[in-house]
């Protein structure tokens, strides 16, 4: 199981950050909107020297995805970008956006399963069906939104990695007994 954490946009705090950084996620997102570049390339270049070895992903900053060699997590109003610039992820909110994100290197299906404010959620059936759909190969996809410990193994599919994680990662005071215990509630 592929575990993301996603940075809350509450900008850079290294205490709670290196909580997170260290409890066991696979990738790390830092999704500041509110920070400006030179701000956003430090707390990357502080990711970046506590982690080397962790994946990182950086939103909706393309100047600062290539000053790093990050990832870039393009956001909705965001242009395509070609192959091999960046590591490209992309949100996947339904079905019909599969066709023309298909080739990117990762894809958050969002939201999963019920998060207030973020508009329908893909549903357990839903999310399913789809998956069951794809053809072989493609993106890495990831369930974001409503991924807890109670929700970690209903969602499990051979198409679907893992998991994005956001709040249920940055409210615990120990994120990692969270990442434990959604990775044991996987499988």
């Amino acid at each position: 199981m592929h575990l993301l954490a996603l940075t809350p946009g509450e900008g850079f705090h290294p205490d709670r950050w290196a909580r997170v950084l260290e409890a066991g996620v696979d990738a790390f997102m830092i999704r500041e909107k509110q920070m400006e570049a030179r701000a956003l390339w430090e707390a990357a270049c502080w990711v970046r020297a506590r982690r080397p070895d962790l994946p990182l992903w950086i939103n909706g900053r393309l100047d600062v995805a290539l000053a790093l060699g990050a990832g870039l997590h393009a956001p909705e109003a965001h242009p395509d970008l070609p192959a091999g610039l960046v590591p490209r992820s992309r949100p996947l909110h339904a079905p019909d956006q599969w066709e023309a994100r298909r080739g990117l290197d990762q894809l958050l299906i969002a939201p999963a399963l019920g998060v207030p404010g973020k508009g329908p959620a893909w549903g357990l059936e839903g999310l399913h069906t789809f998956l069951d759909g794809l053809p072989e190969g493609g993106p890495r996809l990831l369930a974001l939104g409503g991924v807890t410990e109670a929700t970690a193994g209903t969602l499990r599919h051979p198409r679907l990695a893992g998991a994005a994680l956001l709040r249920s990662l940055w409210e615990d005071p120990a994120p990692e007994r969270r990442v434990r215990a959604i990775r044991a509630a996987w499988g």
